[in-house]
C-alpha cells in the first residue's frame, strides 16, 4: 500500500451536501490544505466522490519530510521543530518520516500535530487550464500519480 497526498484545489461555492460531508471527513476544511492518506478502498471512495474539487497522487518520503518540517502545526499555530519530535518519539524527524512511509508510525503519533497541512498557492499558479478540468486533460483536478510531489514544493 502507498500514500497519498490530497490538496483541496477550490472552495466552498457550489458544494452539494454529500462532498461538503466528504471533505469535512478527511479533514479539508480550506481551499490549499492537504492531508496524507492511506491508499485504501474506503478512502479511495472518498477521493473520488470529492473528484472536482481536490487533486491526489502518490507522496514520496523526501517531500513528506520537508513538508512535515516546513508546514506542520502545533496548537498555538507553532511549527514542529526537530526538538519537539526527539522529545516525544525519541527519534528524529528523517526517521519519523522513513517510519511513516513504511506504515510503522503515524501523524497521530506525534501529540498535538494538526492532521492537515496548509500550504500556499502554488508558484507560476495551477496549470494551463485552471482549476475546474481533470488533470488528464491538461488542468489541475483529480489524480495526478507521482506529479502531485512537484505540486507540493511549489506551494511549500
Amino acid at each position: 500500500m502507498i500514500k497519498l497526498a490530497v490538496i483541496r484545489i477550490r472552495g466552498q461555492i457550489g458544494l452539494s451536501r454529500k462532498v461538503k460531508d466528504t471533505l469535512k471527513m478527511i479533514h479539508l476544511f480550506k481551499r490549499n490544505s492537504c492531508v496524507i492518506l492511506d491508499a485504501n478502498p474506503s478512502y479511495l471512495g472518498m477521493l473520488n466522490t470529492a473528484k472536482d474539487y481536490i487533486t491526489w497522487g502518490e507522496l514520496n518520503e523526501t517531500i513528506f519530510n520537508t513538508l512535515l518540517k516546513n508546514r506542520g502545526k502545533l496548537p498555538g499555530n507553532q511549527t514542529i521543530t526537530e526538538d519537539y519530535v526527539k522529545k516525544k518519539l525519541g527519534i528524529s524527524m528523517d526517521e519519523f518520516s522513513k517510519e511513516f512511509m513504511l506504515f510503522k508510525k503515524e501523524l497521530k503519533d506525534i501529540p498535538g500535530l494538526k492532521p492537515y497541512f496548509r500550504l500556499k498557492p502554488p508558484i507560476k499558479g495551477f496549470e494551463n487550464k485552471g482549476i475546474k478540468v481533470p488533470f488528464s486533460q491538461g488542468g489541475s483536478l483529480g489524480y495526478r500519480k507521482d506529479k502531485i510531489n512537484e505540486l507540493i514544493m511549489r506551494m511549500i
